[in-house]
Formats: C-alpha cells, sequence, structure tokens
C-alpha cells in the first residue's frame, strides 16, 4: 500500500465534495437530497484513480487494493467531517444544524452536532466500503490473475 497515494487521492476526494457542497449552499440548493447524492461520482473517481495507480505500479492483490480503496474513502470522509464541524459552528451551530438537518433522509429532530457527524460517518463508511468492493469487482482479474491459475490446472496442454 503507498501511503502517500491514498491521502492524495483522499484529499481530491474531500476537496471535490467540499467544493460541490460550497456549490450547492451558494446557489440555494443545499436542500436538494437528490444533488447530494453526486458525491458518489467523487469517492468513485479518488478510489478508482488510486487502484488503478496501484495497478499501474504493479501492487497487486485483491485486499490489498480493497483495503487501498476503503482507506483512500475514509482519509476523505475524515478530512470532510472535520469540516463539517468547522462550517457548522462558522454557521450559527445548533441554529443552522436543526434546519439543515431536516433535509437529510436520517434528520429530523433535532440532533446535536455530533449525533449528526455520528450519523455522517456511519453513511460514509459504509459507502467507502461499498464504492472500493464494487470497483474491486472490475478490477479484480487485473490485479489478482486468480483464473489463470485455474486455467493451467485444469487445462494440460
Amino acid at each position: 500500500m503507498n501511503f502517500s497515494r491514498i491521502v492524495i487521492n483522499g484529499f481530491i476526494i474531500y476537496a471535490c465534495i467540499a467544493l460541490f457542497f460550497l456549490l450547492m449552499e451558494v446557489v440555494g440548493w443545499s436542500d436538494q437530497i437528490y444533488l447530494r447524492l453526486i458525491n458518489f461520482v467523487f469517492v468513485i473517481y479518488g478510489v478508482n484513480r488510486t487502484i488503478k495507480s496501484n495497478y499501474h505500479d504493479h501492487l497487486g492483490g485483491y485486499f490489498a487494493n480493497l483495503v487501498s480503496g476503503i482507506f483512500t474513502a475514509l482519509v476523505s470522509l475524515i478530512l470532510g467531517i472535520f469540516s463539517f464541524i468547522a462550517y457548522i459552528e462558522y454557521k450559527g451551530g445548533n441554529d443552522y444544524l436543526n434546519h439543515f438537518s431536516a433535509s437529510y433522509i436520517f434528520g429530523g429532530g433535532e440532533p446535536s452536532l455530533y449525533q449528526f457527524c455520528s450519523g455522517l460517518a456511519l453513511e460514509g463508511i459504509a459507502s467507502s466500503v461499498i464504492v472500493s468492493f464494487a470497483l474491486m469487482q472490475y478490477w479484480k482479474d487485473k490485479v489478482e490473475k486468480i483464473n489463470k491459475v485455474d486455467d493451467i490446472a485444469h487445462n494440460q496442454h
């Protein structure tokens, strides 16, 4: 695993998502929940970039690349949660959060900032694993030649 690659690609995901959410805030679309699904595009891009770079550097192995992808997404998640906390505090704390949380799926009520961030963390961890696993289904034959070993054992040429 190349940790500098993981951090760089995680930061790229974080920067894209942060800029996207700030743009949504400026335009006034921050309450549109379906636009938030676009952040998956940024996560897919960054995780794929990590796995692709590992492949080009001949860093094989399914599990190693799966873990690299998950860690890449988790770096962006951690940076994003800390930035979110700072942004909410800057915008007015719980008053802004109560307005903001009503437009989230798990929102409603009046969650504290740390309850809200816990929900974001669970959502982010789940999406990190799902995106990394889905991308590894594409990359699995490239990073580890499992079927080639079976072909040699079963097809005596």
